[in-house]
């Protein structure tokens, strides 16, 4: 979809701006007389020549397209100063529900869809589909075994998942590391609930020479996202709920290829049309299965000889991305 006129005009204008200051003595910058003068229309044009000379072009491309969709959204609504004051009081009600364990302006960014756009305007286009990171993902992951055990008969259904990685040719990916996080049985992560260990379903597991891979783990299962904050608050404005269906999160990171951030989605789960941070793509919604056969566990399993049967197992058969 095209960008509105007026944010054109700015961002044209801009690119054949000259740079450079206005010099004592000359006459006025023409640009910046019609300050004087504004309407609602000529104040995004004002906007990108006042960035005329910002050090990156980058950012200054970004901005003006920023502030020329916010012109046009205001224009568009006619918004008032009350329910601008609204938005104003949010932004900064959000303040204080962040700390080092929740950002109010990430889950923003994940109710209004923007993460989940990001994603897919970057994805790769073949491969295993990406996803949303979300905010829970923990650097430097306590190491798993090939075939270990993340359940350890903790609260919760426990989980078989195995699989293998492929490389965009078909070959093993060899040398690649999964780190693997979700949450508990009972819908926390580790950094929502002080009864967990602060480590508690996040892993870093290496996959094995031919590419497959194994461990065990909880069921995953859905959760409501934080509410009571203004982005909960803007939930309810709009009659959304704040449910996510259950997922397992994952980033791939394989020698000569990009890290692929995605997470896996039980084709049963009664939220997976809902999500609230729109996160679910088709490609990464599986079967999860009872498995009634001990004998038809992977064999490298540390805890196949103690998991209570029947156990659920699903297969993650994954391919990096081309290129």
């Amino acid at each position: 979809m095209g960008r509105p006129s007026a944010v054109r005009a700015a961002a044209g204008g801009l690119r054949r701006a000259p740079a450079g200051a206005a010099v004592t003595g000359q006459s006025p910058d023409p640009r910046e007389a019609s300050v004087r003068n504004l309407t609602p229309t000529s104040i995004t044009q004002a906007f990108a020549d006042y960035a005329r000379n910002a050090p990156s072009e980058r950012a200054r491309t970004l901005l003006v397209s920023l502030a020329g969709h916010l012109h046009s959204f205001v224009r568009d609504n006619k918004v008032t100063q009350a329910e601008w004051g609204v938005a104003i009081d949010a932004l900064t009600r959000a303040t204080g529900f962040t700390d080092d364990k929740r950002n109010e302006y990430i889950l923003f960014s994940d109710l209004l869809g923007v993460s989940s756009l990001v994603d897919m305007v970057n994805a790769a286009g073949n491969g295993t589909p990406s996803s949303v990171l979300g905010p829970f993902h923990i650097e430097g992951a306590p190491t798993l075994p090939n075939g270990g055990d993340l359940w350890h008969g903790q609260v919760g259904e426990p989980l078989v998942v195995s699989g293998r990685v492929l490389d965009g040719q078909g070959a093993p990916a060899k040398g690649t590391v999964l780190a693997i996080w979700q949450n508990a049985g009972n819908g926390l992560y580790a950094q929502q609930d002080a009864a967990q260990s602060p480590t508690n379903y996040h892993a870093r597991l290496a996959v094995a020479e031919d590419g497959t891979f194994a461990f065990t783990t909880v069921r995953p299962v859905s959760y409501k996202v934080p509410d009571d904050g203004p982005a909960g608050d803007m939930l309810r404005v709009l009659g959304r709920d704040a449910w996510r269906p259950a997922h397992l999160h994952m980033i791939i990171q394989a020698p000569g290829h990009a890290p692929l951030i995605t997470e896996f989605f039980p084709e049963d789960d009664a939220h997976l049309d809902g999500d609230a941070v729109f996160g679910v793509r088709a490609g990464l919604v599986l079967p999860f299965a009872k498995v009634t056969d001990r004998a038809a566990l992977p064999a490298s399993l540390a805890a196949r000889d103690t998991l209570p049967l029947p156990v659920w197992a699903t297969r993650l058969d994954l391919t990096l991305p081309a290129g």
